[in-house]
């Protein structure tokens, strides 16, 4: 038996949520989840923007002096237009791959429904009545069962009469049934295709729980009478459920996301494409020769063109951030720590 385990930890108790856990900046976690893509991808714009000016007018020779004198908006957008038929083509290619994991022959699709029914059937046993169909529903039903179980864990543990475990017990019940209440209030009225569902379902850190479950019963195992022991085994139950399910909403939301953002990029495309190619058939150093806020208007043009240009690819860039920094916050499934807040 290792020191791990039977070594008393002087905290079984967590933060409520994964911001607070990770102890990041609010501002990070919200640009990286909780922002909505498109306002992520108009502020990448608008530093473009920005930016883009500020260069053009803080070099020497200007702008229009280069626009004259080369072929700068020739190259700059032939550059421009055929990445963006590359990018567009990979999004594509991309979008085939999601909806490929839908296709397979009749016994997949069998195999697939039959998966679902069973887990869908153990989750009902679980919280003692249907399954809900809304998946914030769905997960905020395994959530209010742990935390009922929890709470019968701790009753039946007061019983025992030994303090240091009703003590540990009590402190791990508090910290589960926090969690869970701020889970819970941030799953009513969610809605799935938003990233709300899966944002209030990351805050419920089960794996640190089922770890804690399993080092309490294996510490004061020769406390343990019958009763106490099944309880413990139900919530380990409960907790151990919550895994796949909210690993099947990520991957769901996943789907859900990659689709959406091909839409997005089909859709901006087209209006990048002709800006572009606009850029290259009729804009020249003669086409705008005046000033607008001391600044040249073939700058404001040519930073503008640039910023429609390049939303596809801030699309793709504002969305891959989430999908990112969720695939790396759910690496594991289970009872496996692999950040340093909780390590």
């Amino acid at each position: 038996m290792s020191d791990l385990s039977v070594e008393k930890q002087a905290d079984v108790s967590t933060e409520n949520t994964m911001r607070a856990r990770a102890g990041e900046s609010r501002l990070k976690l919200w640009v990286l989840l909780g922002a909505n893509r498109l306002l992520v991808t108009g502020v990448l714009c608008a530093i473009i923007f920005v930016g883009f000016i500020l260069l053009g007018v803080s070099f020497d020779p200007p702008f229009y002096v280069r626009v004259v004198e080369g072929d700068v908006l020739g190259t700059m957008f032939s550059t421009m237009t055929s990445a963006l038929i590359t990018g567009v083509t990979l999004v594509v290619s991309i979008n085939q791959l999601v909806i490929s994991q839908e296709n397979g022959p009749l016994g997949d699709q069998h195999s697939r429904m039959s998966n679902t029914l069973d887990f869908r059937q153990y989750t009902s046993e679980l919280i003692g009545t249907t399954a809900p169909a809304d998946p914030s529903a769905f997960l905020a039903a395994i959530v209010e069962a742990s935390e009922d179980r929890a709470t019968d864990l701790e009753e039946a543990v007061e019983q025992l009469g030994n303090d240091q475990f009703t003590e540990e017990v009590s402190e791990f019940v508090d910290s589960l049934t926090g969690n869970a209440e701020t889970v819970k209030d941030k799953l009513d009225g969610a809605t799935f295709g938003t990233f709300d569902v899966l944002f209030a379902a990351l805050d419920y850190n089960y794996s640190y729980k089922v770890f804690q479950v399993d080092r309490l019963r294996e510490l004061y195992g020769d406390d343990i009478d019958q009763e106490t022991n099944d309880l413990f085994d139900e919530l380990h139950t409960s907790l151990v459920m919550f895994g796949p399910a909210r690993e099947h909403i990520k991957t769901l939301y996943f789907q859900w996301a990659l689709t959406s953002l091909s839409q997005l990029i089909v859709y901006a495309a087209i209006p990048a494409l002709l800006v572009s190619g606009a850029m290259l058939a009729f804009v020249d150093a003669a086409t705008f020769t005046g000033t607008t806020l001391g600044i040249s208007d073939i700058l404001w043009v040519t930073s503008g063109a640039f910023t429609v240009s390049l939303v596809p690819f801030f699309l793709f860039v504002s969305y891959v951030m989430r999908i990112a920094t969720v695939a790396k916050r759910t690496l594991a499934i289970g009872p496996l720590i692999l950040r340093d807040s909780q390590r």
